[in-house]
């Protein structure tokens, strides 16, 4: 056991001075697996043998640009030669051979066998991208890096912050793989999720010392959606009178509860030419727009069938955009007449903490309105997997490290949607109707 602190600078020269004396030379080490197209190939550490290498880490340093970090796994390599992405299929030129000790590099002119070197500018590289010598095709396993497991939506601070962002979160996933961003179109959130509520504080605060960017932070949306429970039909008329030619469209719509995830399906049951052919297309685009937004509370509304049963035209007053507004307002009628439910995502968590910690995980899930699905034993660990809603696992990655002392690990993705309970979805409602009031 060696005692020390990385903080403070004590024990580190130390241990390094131990891995260099004890551990094997890199040349004993084990032969690296590599794949080559369906065959499986392996790679032994002999510095005569072709170059081959992995790059496990990418930096944007302010000064030197991209810094692409490589563990030389075989052969030898001299700066005057260029270098191979195997992933991408491209030539990448070589500037130089850095041997990084904190901040500074110092140049080399041959990396072989073990050797840990970052190359600037490689601009086609990523992680996990096996770098070796034009015409190789084995690739090394990329990096398995876990998913994110907690998430906060960012806001530009000024305008002027909104416009460096892109550029700032771009170079950022760069560097972390680890990380994730994406605009919710649902909620219109933009979302950055990582490992932990200090990871994402350690990017915030990278992002704003790099790049000048300060982002705020607020607690992801929900992204709810709406669906319907019993069938209802309902008549959708548009006429309006002006000088010249009015406006006319006339729609009679069934709307049909569908299955968990089936999605919208659009039905066309007209007999007899009630509605011209020409026209049926823009009921359908009317009902796809008014979608967007539900009648109850304003999200999506899905997992229903529209049949469009009955109409009436005019040969002159009618047009696609007449019935385009004829549906929207059969729909906002009829789905409001068809018992309209709000629908939560539920999320399949799996949870690994020691056995003394069991109780007050399995515990702690039910009274966050989460289903215990079963336990397996993984060693000294036990795994807890779990179905619980989105909305109760935003600050989950905090509440596990202060419940387990910092010793349980979680994954987490999406399942499937349900029903939220009636209670929880009063308040949900209520609260999206005010923040309609405010905006």
């Amino acid at each position: 056991v060696f005692p020390g602190s990385a903080t403070v600078n004590v024990g580190v020269h130390q241990i390094m001075d131990f891995i260099a004396d004890f551990f094997p030379s890199p040349l004993e080490s084990r032969s690296r697996t590599a794949t080559k197209g369906e065959e499986t190939v392996e790679v032994a550490p002999d510095p005569a043998g072709q170059f081959s290498a992995l790059c496990f880490k990418v930096m944007v340093d302010p000064y030197v640009g991209k810094l692409s970090f490589l563990r030389v796994n075989s052969g030898t390599l001299t700066s005057d030669n260029t270098i191979y992405n195997v992933n991408k299929g491209d030539d990448e030129r070589i500037s130089s051979f850095k041997f990084m000790a904190g901040k500074e590099g110092k140049d080399v002119k041959e990396i072989t066998v073990g050797d840990i070197v970052a190359i600037p500018k490689l601009h086609s590289v990523q992680v996990g991208d096996t770098l070796s010598v034009k015409g190789a095709d084995a690739t090394f396993m990329p990096i398995d890096f876990p998913k994110p497991v907690y998430s906060v939506a960012v806001i530009a601070r000024s305008r002027a912050d909104e416009d460096k962002l892109g550029n700032a979160i771009n170079r950022t996933l760069e560097e972390d793989p680890s990380l994730t961003f994406e605009k919710n179109p649902e909620t219109g959130d933009s979302v950055l999720s990582g490992m932990g509520d200090m990871h994402i504080e350690i990017v915030l605060s990278q992002i704003k010392e790099r790049y000048g960017v300060e982002l705020d932070t607020k607690t992801p949306q929900v992204p709810y959606r709406e669906t319907i429970k019993k069938e209802a039909e309902a008549q959708g008329r548009h006429k309006k009178q002006t000088g010249g030619h009015g406006q006319y469209g006339d729609v009679h719509i069934r709307y049909t509860p569908l299955d968990r995830g089936e999605g919208f399906v659009f039905e066309d049951k007209i007999v007899g030419g009630a509605i011209p052919k020409g026209y049926i297309p823009a009921v359908e685009k009317g009902l796809m727009e008014n979608m967007v937004k539900g009648p109850l509370a304003g999200f999506p509304v899905t997992d229903f069938m529209a049949t469009l049963f009955f109409g009436s035209y005019h040969d002159v007053d009618s047009s696609e955009m007449s019935f385009k507004l004829a549906a929207r307002l059969s729909f906002r009628k009829g789905i409001m007449e068809a018992n309209p439910v709000l629908l939560e995502p539920i999320m399949e968590v799996e949870v690994t903490v020691p056995e003394e910690y069991l109780g007050d995980v399995m515990g702690d899930f039910n009274s966050r309105r989460g289903r215990i699905l079963g336990t397996d034993s993984k060693g000294h660990q036990q795994v807890v997997r779990a179905q619980c809603p989105l909305a109760e696992m935003f600050r989950y990655a905090i509440i596990l490290r202060s419940m387990t002392s910092g010793r349980g690990t979680f994954t987490m993705e999406f399942a499937h949607y349900e029903e939220v309970p009636g209670d929880i979805a009063k308040k949900v409602i209520a609260a999206h109707k005010e923040e309609e009031e405010e905006d």
